[in-house]
């Protein structure tokens, strides 16, 4: 199964994260199948590929808890529903 995930990157004390595709089995930081953006807790700056996300969505890949919140501020369930209706 196909998840979207959070993958850290960033220094010490300083993260920021990437939305990534990945493999459900394999590891946080293992191979991930397409970047789809990323995320930066600190300064709130988000940055979202919605075609690459919309694709995993349909292809039914998960997104994790962390990244649902983010996709539902971003408004992108509404853009997912409207492709369907």
């Amino acid at each position: 199964m196909v998840k979207l995930r959070l993958k850290r990157c960033g220094r010490k004390q300083r993260p920021v994260y990437r939305i990534v595709a990945i493999d459900g089995r394999s590891r946080r930081e293992g191979k991930d199948l397409c970047k789809m953006g990323f995320y930066d807790p600190i300064n709130s700056q988000t940055y979202l590929n919605i075609p690459a996300i919309l694709y995993f969505l349909e292809k039914g890949a998960q997104p994790t808890g962390t990244l649902f919140d983010i996709f539902k501020r971003a408004g992108v369930f509404s853009k997912f529903r409207k492709k369907f209706n």
